[in-house]
């Protein structure tokens, strides 16, 4: 009796199965991405003349290749650095024209004027400065801001049941509806110019051993 031949396996089908399946997979996977911080470079202009800014409307921050940080000329911990932040931009000594209404602070003379046009934190960090330390610093000093906002947002919109952050959020949010976003934009911008976010990043040195 003759041996019957194996039935051979169609094989040309494999491919186009291996082809779909790799749309399938590049078309439903979700690639993470990092995000990196938050900054929006200010426009350039036509500057002649630089306006003067007195020593007292600058909040300095220095950290050290140690990763020690120097806020005004004095050591200082980085969980102390946003209610020292919040204290020189809320601390409102203007007066007449530099008035801060809004302010809550203690009016120091020694400090800043207002926060609206005076006040700005300036950020310099040594080259050697560990980036953990470094991002550590600028979300402290960035929540400070939105603290603030946090404040005056809850003040002026009691009704929305919202602060700033939240409300921001929303905004940024794609399905949020065009007539919150135009609700939303004209509250966060008046809350923005209150507290606007003047932090200057110097450039970071390094001193060779």
């Amino acid at each position: 009796m003759a041996k019957r031949a194996a039935p051979e396996v169609n094989a040309g089908s494999m491919a186009d199965i291996a082809f779909l399946l790799l749309i399938f997979f590049l078309v439903t996977t979700t690639i993470e991405t990092d995000s990196g911080l938050n900054r929006k470079l200010p426009p350039m202009e036509d500057q002649v003349d630089p306006p003067i800014i007195r020593q007292k409307n600058i909040f300095t921050v220095l950290v050290s290749k140690n990763d020690q940080l120097l806020v005004e000329e004095e050591l200082a911990d980085i969980k102390d650095l946003r209610a020292l932040a919040v204290e020189f931009l809320d601390n409102g000594a203007g007066v007449g024209d530099e008035a801060c209404d809004y302010c809550q602070g203690k009016r120091d003379e020694t400090s800043s004027d207002n926060p609206h046009t005076k006040a700005i934190i300036s950020l310099k960090s040594d080259r050697e400065t560990s980036y953990k330390v470094y991002i550590a610093v600028q979300n402290e000093l960035v929540a400070a801001y939105n603290e603030l906002r946090n404040r005056e947002f809850s003040r002026l919109n009691p009704n929305l049941g919202l602060n700033y952050v939240e409300a921001q959020k929303k905004y940024d949010d794609p399905r949020t509806s065009e007539n919150d976003r135009e609700e939303l934009k004209p509250k966060l911008d008046v809350v923005k110019q209150m507290y606007p976010q003047k932090l200057s990043e110097a450039e970071s040195s390094s001193k060779s051993s």
